[in-house]
């Protein structure tokens, strides 16, 4: 049902909260009347039901209709979150269904964006079982917040690697509404944030930092964990970045290639990692960065990628065929 605005609190009220479409009319309008009827049916549609959809009385409401510069009807006037967002004049159903459609997939797009973003956080702070994230890296803090906090988990003897929050402004940015954190470094502890430097000071000062970290049985050995990423998926890539963004042309041309290969993939961000970037080479005997792991046995970097798709092999080695 379209709602009949009554009040000027009532405008108010269905502007300002997701998206909303608002029809300024005069009663004694024929073509107003026509888009009223419209907008019933339009109410009726599944994709359009989440949003808001009303009509006002432009004589009526003088004020607003001035305010939003309604000097004709019928006018329809596009609101996101209280922020006008587009405008229609005049009685064209397929124009205003077309406005519609296009602010709806603008949110889709928005709405998949913080999903991608949030997937992303989810697997950074999954990616070490300690692991903080900080300016600067473990072995060069860039701010004494960073520092403190290094040296403390350095004194007990913590094993943790570290995510350098000023190389990827997403991440700084983001990470703060994810976690619902203001400030850096955090801390994180099997996927779970345990908090700042004033937090790890206290569990460190009665003893439960210790229990955290479960530093008695907890000294993983790095090749174990190194076994247990390459056989993550079927086929892992070792690469600057992710599949969204690689972070360095080698990797970028190496998602390319696998993205044209149709063949579901896995990437982990070295740079996320000191520990495994410089400890998988060791692991690989092999020095440089792309990796490219299939069923967790090393297939090699981009050049032999390349040089399997120019043979013609690649699919069937991506598929452990070969």
């Amino acid at each position: 049902m379209v709602t009949s605005i009554t009040s000027d609190t009532e405008f108010d009220a269905i502007k300002s909260n997701g998206l909303s479409v608002i029809h300024f009319y005069a009663d004694w309008s024929e073509p107003c009347q026509h888009m009223n009827s419209i907008l019933e049916d339009l109410v009726l549609e599944n994709e359009f039901r989440n949003i808001k959809i009303a009509k006002c009385l432009a004589e009526d409401f003088a004020e607003i209709s001035l305010k939003h510069n309604v000097s004709a009807v019928p006018k329809f006037i596009m609101f996101r979150n209280g922020v006008q967002v587009d405008v229609l004049d005049g009685a064209d159903p397929i124009q205003l269904n077309k406005k519609i459609q296009a602010l709806l997939t603008k949110s889709d797009k928005t709405e998949q964006k913080v999903e991608d973003i949030n997937l992303r956080l989810k697997s950074l702070v999954n990616s070490a079982p300690v692991l903080l994230f900080m300016k600067g890296s473990k072995s060069e803090p860039k701010c004494k917040f960073s520092t403190a906090i290094v040296n403390l988990l350095n004194d007990i003897g913590a094993e943790f690697s570290t995510f350098d929050i000023l190389q990827d402004q997403v991440v700084r940015e983001k990470l703060k509404i994810y976690s619902n954190w203001p400030t850096y470094p955090q801390l994180y502890i099997n996927g779970e944030l345990i908090g700042g430097l004033d937090i790890v000071k206290e569990l460190k000062e009665n003893g439960e930092l210790n229990d955290l970290l479960k530093l008695e049985n907890s000294k993983a050995n790095l090749n174990d964990r190194l076994k247990l990423l390459i056989h993550k998926a079927d086929v892992m890539a070792f690469i600057k970045g992710n599949k969204q963004v690689a972070r360095c042309g080698f990797s970028n041309q190496l998602i390319q290639i696998l993205n044209q290969t149709g063949i579901d993939y896995e990437t982990f961000d070295i740079l996320s990692d000191e520990e495994v970037r410089q400890g998988l080479k060791v692991y690989s005997d092999w020095p440089t960065y792309p990796q490219v792991y299939v069923k967790g046995s090393l297939i090699g970097g981009l050049d032999i990628i390349k040089e399997l798709r120019e043979g013609g092999e690649l699919i069937a080695t991506l598929k452990g065929e070969i």
